[in-house]
Parts: structure tokens; C-alpha cells; sequence
């Protein structure tokens, strides 16, 4: 056997006491998963994306499963599987931080938990670009009734002055509105030294693509204010989630007996956990990219 199906017959190997791990939180009670959330298909793609991670131009690039921390990730698969993510629809990807390795979510993955904790309908962003007409109102601290008219000829990169995202609802009385001045934009952008070394980088996605960029930080922006003032009232009647907890735990006590005695790995201590309670959010956290051992701008831009 070569050393590198060792080490892919050992990070499966850890794959699985993961899995393990979430399936006995989630028999005891202490971790709940949003509706039509499978842990397993996340957790295969996740070790398919692992797979593919480098090190940095000092680690040789050699890759990550190689010499990455075995606790590190395990923990950063147990973080994607809490917040109910799964790298292979874009919701998150996994960094390099020297030898450790961390999962980090993405806007669409901010915008898919943004709408199970608070029960929005959908996401909306637009940019402004110089010659747009925008008005709008504020009740009590809040945008209301904002009207954007453009005409197809002010479409220019090199115009933009600023960029809106809307949380659309059912009650449109609850839809919220952030809106970001160019300027302001730019400042969220400039907290990434990938980003902004004292000029932006000309050939990086936030100077190619920065419409789309734009709208992603205006985006992360009101997501992050709702997610920090949600409750759980969005979530399943109390009746029903223990309905459907009493049929999963009967699968799960027969396979977690089976995985009493695989080898176990430190796992942080895990709370009562909502999947879809996550509020520990970085308002620029789609653009932070990490120090040299790795790059987030390998993302695709939209």
C-alpha cells in the first residue's frame, strides 16, 4: 500500500468517527439538524474537498490531509455538519492556517442558514452605479419602501457608488434592507490582507469582478444583523421535531452501537447545539481570506 492511500485510508477512517461523533450528539439530543440536511452527503463531499487542499509554497504545497493537525479537522468537519453546510453546493470551503485546518462558510452559506433561523423567503442584492436613482424611507431606524431606478447604460464597473441587499419574508412588513455606500465597501474589502496589501490587487476578483463582490459583502451585512437578533422561532413545532427525533434516534442507537469502539479523536466540547443557530459571524467573512498558506480568490466569484 503507498503512503498516500494510508493516509486516505486513515482520514476516512477519521471521517467516519466524525460521523460517528455528530450521529451520538444527535441520538442524545444535543444536536439537531435543519429538515432535509443529510450529514452524510456533506461529510463525503467534504473529505473529496480535502482531498484536493494544499499547503503553503513553504509546506512545499504538499497536500493537506498529509501533515494538517488530525484534531483540526476533525473539528473544522464537525463545525461544517453543525451549521448544516455542505461544501459541495458552495456553502463553505476549507483553509490552511499552518499545519491546522478551519472551515470557513461562504455568502451562500450565510444566506441558506440566514433563511432557516429566520424563515426568509429569499436574498436579494443590486448594485447602484453613478446616474441610478434610488430613494427610500426610514421608519425607526429601518429602510422602507426603497425605489431603484437604472438605466441599462449606467451598467459600468468603473461607476459604482454603492450596493443594497434585501431579506424578503412573507410579511413584507418584516423584509430588511441594508445598504453599503462604495466607499463603504471598499473599507470591508481593505480587512483582508489577500485583498488589500496598501492597494488593492489589480488581477484579484474583488478589482475583476466587482459588481458581484459588492453584492456579497452587502449581503453578508444584513444577514449578519439577522442572524444576531433571530431566535429559534423559525424553527420546527416542538411536536414535531420530537416526532421525527424518535424516528431518527431508533436508526441511530443500532449504528452507534456499532461505532462504540472505533478509535476516538478530541473533539472540542459541543453544546446544545441548533444546527441552524449560528451567530458567530464575520461581517467581511466571504472576502477574509487567510495569511499565505492559502487563498480564498480560487473561489468562483458568482
Amino acid at each position: 500500500m503507498t503512503n498516500k492511500n494510508e493516509v486516505l485510508v486513515k482520514n476516512q477512517k477519521m471521517g467516519d468517527n466524525v460521523l460517528a461523533r455528530v450521529k451520538s450528539l444527535e441520538t442524545q439530543g444535543d444536536l439537531k439538524f435543519p429538515e432535509n440536511y443529510s450529514p452524510e452527503n456533506a461529510m463525503k463531499s467534504a473529505m473529496l474537498t480535502l482531498q484536493d487542499l494544499k499547503g503553503s509554497k513553504k509546506d512545499g504545497y504538499k497536500p493537506a490531509l498529509e501533515f494538517a493537525n488530525p484534531n483540526s479537522i476533525a473539528n473544522a468537519l464537525m463545525d461544517m455538519v453543525v451549521q448544516g453546510l455542505n461544501p459541495a453546493k458552495n456553502q463553505g470551503y476549507f483553509i490552511m492556517y499552518g499545519d491546522k485546518v478551519q472551515f470557513q462558510r461562504s455568502y451562500l452559506g450565510t444566506m441558506a442558514v440566514t433563511r432557516r433561523v429566520t424563515g426568509a423567503k429569499e436574498i436579494n442584492a443590486e448594485v447602484i452605479f453613478e446616474g441610478d436613482e434610488v430613494k427610500y424611507k426610514t421608519k425607526n431606524g429601518k429602510i422602507v419602501d426603497l425605489e431603484h431606478s437604472q438605466s441599462f447604460g449606467n451598467r459600468d464597473s468603473k461607476k459604482i457608488i454603492g450596493a443594497y441587499a434585501t431579506v424578503v419574508f412573507e410579511d413584507e412588513s418584516k423584509n430588511y434592507t441594508e445598504i453599503m455606500s462604495f466607499e463603504e465597501i471598499e473599507e470591508a474589502w481593505k480587512q483582508s490582507q489577500m485583498v488589500y496589501d496598501g492597494k488593492f490587487k489589480e488581477d484579484g476578483t474583488h478589482r475583476r469582478f466587482p459588481q458581484e463582490m459588492a453584492k456579497k459583502t452587502v449581503i453578508n451585512r444584513a444577514c449578519k444583523k439577522l442572524l444576531n437578533s433571530s431566535d429559534d422561532s423559525s424553527l420546527l413545532s416542538s411536536e414535531i421535531k420530537n416526532r421525527d427525533n424518535r424516528q431518527r434516534k431508533e436508526i441511530l442507537d443500532a449504528e452507534e452501537e456499532a461505532n462504540a469502539n472505533k478509535e476516538l479523536l478530541e473533539f472540542e466540547e459541543v453544546p446544545h447545539i441548533e444546527a441552524t443557530d449560528v451567530t458567530n459571524f464575520e461581517e467581511v467573512e466571504d472576502i477574509k481570506e487567510a495569511p499565505a498558506q492559502q487563498t480564498i480568490e480560487d473561489e468562483e466569484p458568482f
